[in-house]
């Protein structure tokens, strides 16, 4: 070779690291006289002895294309929806800005704050793209109707719908409002669901056209005309299905290595005798916190990738600074399961931080006392003493005024259910606590620090594991768009060193990490 070409090959770690990172062109390994090396050069490479090679894989290229286009983003990569406007306003008009999806954390939101949410939100981004969350409050479904109200009257044109366990008529309301035809009688669907699920059976509703039940409650109550009911008959209810893996909040905890490919099978299946299903993409959440975890999901066949977990301690989440330096100091496995407030009298858990609060444990604790007693009237006097003092600090009858007032304006429909009932009076009570927890630590208030209620999966773990020794291990450079373009420029990069393993490519160890660096080293 002359000395221009032996100048284009690499044969360093750093050097071959270099040429793999150079993600907008392809790469060679090739043997140059005795040695292994890697080079950029297609003329090199055609005149070696070819091992392996990697095309172009840019950011931009990695899910489904489709996923690209229905959402109006750049990549298939999406933060999710954190409950209490965690997922604040800010992280979700950053994220779009920057070309990604986000979701505004509407669950556990007053109404009224979730309309004035939105409001700013269509304003600020009129048609660049941004989804909100709508949670399935069975204990509350005058919340979900709320909800979509605000979702329709703004034009929001993309929901992802969580913890639901079976349809509702507000989320059918939603995608069914949104159908209409093109010129060639083509439905066509303005309102996108992305539904988040983590069982085969859920997804299947989701895969499926709406109940025709649910659709004729719709039309006859004036929620739907005839011929909305009548096109929602002909799509699926979601055009997403991400697989909810070991998330943070509500979760089954599943293996995304099991419940992915579970949920991609099962649509491949239904799409035999129901080829609408076959338009569903599937994506992965849950455990995602690292470039190589993000990877590993598109090696599954994720469509997309969503995170959670690791943008709460972002500069736009609404979290407070207590809390994202404690998020910033876990690790993978201090994460455990509490009672979740919402669906409290179901048994429902959600995935919570163990390290620095006594939140959990304390959760059990009320969990416990409601099964066991018929009301706070049946509690021996020690429990109650405990109970007020330690974990409510405050007297029964005191919270039980807190709830008259909340669900007066809210739902005064869960006052007449807990006047005719005093287990689901005492329900409301140990509810008072579940809900104002995580409030607490949004907003930092030190004197109930000991009973924070932070949401969390050991994706933060991980995160934080990654980021250590580097500008993104401090909270205050955690900026949301900075870490999806990292994680994802990562998952590039990492995707091309798996392609060239496959292929038998022994490669030094330090290339098979890629650390985040800031924009200007970039």
């Amino acid at each position: 070779m002359t000395a221009t070409r032996t100048a284009a090959v690499a044969a360093t770690a750093a050097d071959i690291g270099a040429l793999l990172l150079d993600l907008r062109r392809p790469c060679w390994i090739i043997r140059h006289g005795d040695r292994v090396v890697a080079t950029a050069d297609e003329t090199v490479a055609a005149g070696a002895r070819i091992l392996a090679a990697v095309g172009p894989l840019p950011p931009e290229q990695l899910g489904d294309s489709g996923f690209r286009a229905a959402h109006g983003v750049r990549t298939a990569y999406a933060a999710g929806a954190m409950a209490n406007g965690i997922a604040s306003p800010a992280l979700v008009s950053a994220m779009s800005r920057a070309g990604y999806l986000a979701s505004y954390g509407a669950a556990g939101v007053s109404p009224g704050i979730v309309d004035a949410a939105l409001s700013r939100l269509a304003a600020e981004l009129t048609d660049r793209p941004f989804a909100c969350n709508l949670i399935h409050s069975p204990s509350e479904p005058a919340l979900e109707r709320a909800i979509v109200d605000s979702c329709l009257r703004h034009a929001v044109r993309c929901v992802e719908a969580s913890a639901f366990m079976s349809l509702t008529r507000e989320v059918v309301r939603y995608r069914a409002a949104g159908l209409t035809t093109d010129r060639d009688g083509r439905v066509v669907a303005r309102n996108r669901l992305i539904a988040k699920v983590s069982r085969v059976e859920v997804a299947d509703l989701f895969l499926r056209p709406a109940p025709a039940h649910l659709l004729r409650e719709l039309v006859e109550r004036g929620d739907l005309d005839p011929e909305q009911a009548r096109l929602a008959e002909r799509v699926p209810m979601a055009d997403d299905i991400t697989a909810e893996a070991d998330s943070g909040g509500h979760t089954d905890r599943r293996p995304l290595t099991v419940l992915l490919p579970e949920l991609i099978a099962a649509r491949d299946r239904l799409a035999r005798d129901l080829p609408s299903a076959a338009a569903v993409r599937i994506g992965a959440a849950g455990g995602i916190g690292t470039p190589a975890a993000a990877a590993a999901a598109f090696a599954l066949g994720a469509a997309y990738v969503v995170t959670g977990s690791i943008n709460q301690a972002a500069v736009e989440a609404d979290q407070s600074e207590t809390t994202k330096k404690l998020l910033a100091t876990a690790d993978f496995a201090d994460c455990t399961m509490a009672p979740s407030s919402d669906m409290f009298e179901l048994g429902v858990q959600v995935q919570v931080l163990r390290r620095g609060t006594m939140f959990a444990a304390r959760a059990h604790r009320l969990y416990e006392t409601y099964r066991e007693y018929a009301g706070v009237d049946a509690l021996p006097d020690a429990l109650r003493t405990e109970l007020e003092t330690t974990i409510l600090r405050r007297p029964l009858e005191a919270v039980w005024q807190d709830c008259v007032t909340f669900f007066t304006d809210r739902d005064p429909a869960q006052l007449v259910g807990a006047a005719e009932d005093p287990k689901r009076r005492m329900a409301l009570i140990f509810r008072w606590y579940l809900g104002l927890s995580s409030g607490w630590s949004i907003r930092g208030e030190a004197e109930r620090a000991a009973d924070y209620q932070i949401w969390c999966g050991p994706a933060m773990g991980a995160f934080n594991s990654w980021t250590a020794g580097t500008y993104l291990a401090s909270p205050n450079n955690r900026t949301v768009a900075d870490i999806a373009d990292q994680m994802i420029t990562g998952a590039a990069y990492l995707t091309r060193i798996a392609q060239l393993r496959t292929a038998g490519v022994r490669l030094p160890a330090d290339i098979a990490r890629f650390a985040p660096r800031p924009s200007e080293e970039r």
